[in-house]
């Protein structure tokens, strides 16, 4: 492999000759051989500091001409959307377990938009600290990248799929009226309800946990840039931090403002843990949803057996003909780590000393982690099982009718004791509540076929 010196303030390091990134990148990918391959700082950062960039370099073209000029300014546009489309990514190396600022993401960021800048206009143009860093510092872009990151995985990833699926519990709402089955709590036999209800339930949780990340995002549209080291906006122009939240908000179409306290900003990460809140909520409905769908679709004889889902592979190695429900176990399996992650979110945050806190990558790694795991799992969930749910309409009859809670109907013509004496005659005897409520003389039979209508229940 060739190499070319770059050097920074603590001397000169050998840099693949290939790569845009300068020295520090280098001495962090070195000194942290922490997850390398693995757990490589999310694309999704690196995406969000070409935005904010950019960004920064058009704030300060207006504001500090003399310095962010027409020439500097077209270079690092054109080197940040390189970064911004992803054509640059094998230049960001670092991973997620390196200083806990961010510092040497951000310096990433500077070197790779400073040397492609330099390439681009043909001359030694752009100083990764002195222009692609200007009016800026790692503790303010950092948390702004963040924000940038998280906005855009809520809105254009978990709510579409969200939506997605929403869609699907419709359509099965529409097709399944008219349908009456067994009501279940505590796991055991409930009074009825119509298939469509039961439905509709787990479509109102995936809309209400959409509200509640919709909830959340007016906060997360709040950055952080303009504050730089602790807050006071040292070396930033006044009307940078307005300035660069409006070119963000062009860049990126959607709505962001700057944040009214930077001490606050550079500090607290409390909008990153109310916002992954309502990833864990999303998550939580969703583990219920996949349990409903397999307990539902249990067996094919042995088990409850009230629904058909789409049968994908071979379930096992050594029972011929086994298909087991496995994306529901996929998506249950998400829901565990997304409440995973949230614990370490939460403690993340908590960890924030004086003017910054230093657990910010490990917090956004979690929380883009979760938000791209729910998309996804959302999406195959689907595709692969929701759309193609079916009513097994004769075991839902034969169980409702072999429910011993139907005696519930019966509560306002012989009373609870008499209901609950009915209910466990007909079952010690296995008899039909029918049978045992005549035999016991609480009514006749005429009368109980007149107020006994299970279907009538919901």
């Amino acid at each position: 492999m060739e190499y070319r010196i770059e050097h920074d303030s603590m001397g000169e390091v050998r840099v693949p000759a290939d790569k845009y990134w300068g020295a520090q990148t280098q001495r962090s990918h070195e000194n942290f051989p922490i997850g390398v391959g693995l757990e490589t700082m999310p694309r999704e950062i690196t995406r969000a500091f070409g935005i904010l960039k950019k960004a920064a370099a058009m704030a300060n073209h207006t504001l500090r001409p003399e310095k962010m000029t027409d020439e500097k300014l077209a270079a690092i546009s054109q080197a940040c959307d390189e970064v911004i489309s992803g054509e640059l990514n094998d230049h960001f190396p670092l991973v997620v377990w390196q200083t806990g600022s961010g510092t040497q993401s951000n310096m990433n960021a500077n070197e790779v938009i400073a040397n492609r800048g330099n390439e681009i206009a043909g001359k030694k143009l752009l100083h990764p600290n002195d222009d692609i860093n200007m009016s800026q510092s790692s503790n303010d872009t950092f948390p702004t990248a963040m924000h940038i990151a998280g906005v855009a995985a809520i809105e254009d990833r978990v709510i579409p799929a969200i939506d997605e699926l929403v869609e699907t519990f419709l359509r099965l709402e529409r097709e399944n009226e008219g349908i009456v089955k067994s009501g279940r709590t505590h796991l055991q036999d409930a009074t009825p309800i119509a298939f469509s209800q039961e439905i509709s339930g787990w479509r109102s949780s995936l809309q209400k946990d959409k509200k509640l990340l919709e909830a959340a995002l007016p906060e997360l549209k709040k950055l952080a840039l303009g504050g730089t080291a602790v807050g006071t906006g040292l070396n930033a122009p006044k009307g940078f931090d307005t300035a660069v939240a409006e070119a963000v908000s062009r860049l990126t179409g959607k709505k962001f403002e700057t944040e009214e306290n930077k001490f606050h900003a550079l500090t607290s990460k409390d909008e990153l843990v109310f916002a992954h809140g309502a990833l864990k909520a999303l998550a939580a409905d969703l583990m219920k949803i996949a349990n409903d769908v397999r307990w539902l679709a249990s067996g094919p004889r042995d088990g409850l057996g009230e629904i058909f889902i789409p049968e994908n592979e071979p379930g096992s190695s050594i029972m011929p003909g086994k298909v087991n429900p496995t994306q529901c176990e996929a998506l249950t399996m998400v829901a565990v780590q997304v409440m995973g992650n949230d614990a370490a979110v939460g403690f993340a945050a908590s960890q924030g000393n004086f003017q910054l806190n230093v657990f910010m990558p490990v917090i956004i790694y979690n929380f883009l982690q979760s938000a791209r795991l729910l998309s996804e799992a959302m999406h195959s969930f689907n595709i692969h099982c929701a759309v193609g749910i079916q009513a097994n309409r004769e075991k839902m009859r034969h169980n409702l009718h072999n429910s011993l809670m139907l005696v519930t109907a019966l509560n306002p013509y012989i009373g609870y004791e008499n209901a609950a004496k009915t209910a466990k005659k007909a079952y010690k005897e296995n008899i039909s509540l029918k049978q045992a409520c005549v035999e016991l003389g609480f009514l006749t039979e005429e009368k109980f076929d007149e107020v006994f209508h299970p279907e009538q229940m919901i």
